[in-house]
């Protein structure tokens, strides 16, 4: 994935984070940029990132994006030629947005491991709105009831 790619994702990514259900437009970034750590890049400078057009960014541009975007700044470095990352599906499919929220959630949660990893796993697995789906009928139950059904689970499982 060159920068371009990568700039381009990272709004995508940061725009379903903020609920826009789209990606971030590029003014929207410098806005939001300005705002929230008090300086920004041009979007001048950002369209010539995305469009190829700028192979590079200064140190202190690189700094700014991956504060804003809450990133790694060697993420912002080309990758190599034939370099491969399996983080995220492809992006703009419809269907993946959840997958793409699901991991880039995960990522911002790894303080809450249990959190982490059930968003991780859940993203991971064929039918995630599936499982969504039974966990939201478990939500009706009890804590204690879960317990329950867990319990008989395991003693299933020992008889067997």
């Amino acid at each position: 994935m060159n920068l371009a790619e990568k700039i381009k994702h990272l709004r995508e990514v940061e725009g379903e984070l903020r609920g826009f259900s789209r990606p971030m437009t590029q003014m929207e970034v410098v806005k939001a940029m300005h705002l929230e750590l008090g300086e920004s890049i041009s979007q001048a400078y950002l369209s010539q990132l995305e469009s190829s057009k700028r192979l590079h960014l200064t140190a202190s541009s690189r700094d700014l994006l991956s504060r804003f975007f809450k990133v790694h700044p060697g993420y912002l470095v080309s990758d190599p030629p034939d370099y491969s990352t399996d983080l995220l599906t492809e992006v703009g499919q419809e269907g993946d947005r959840l997958g793409t929220w699901l991991l880039a959630n995960a990522a911002e949660w790894r303080n809450e491991p249990v959190l982490s990893e059930l968003l991780h796993l859940l993203a991971e697995v064929e039918e995630p709105r599936r499982y969504l789906a039974v966990f939201r009928t478990f939500m009706e139950l009890s804590i204690e009831e879960l317990e329950a059904i867990i319990d008989a689970l395991d003693m299933h499982e020992e008889v067997e």
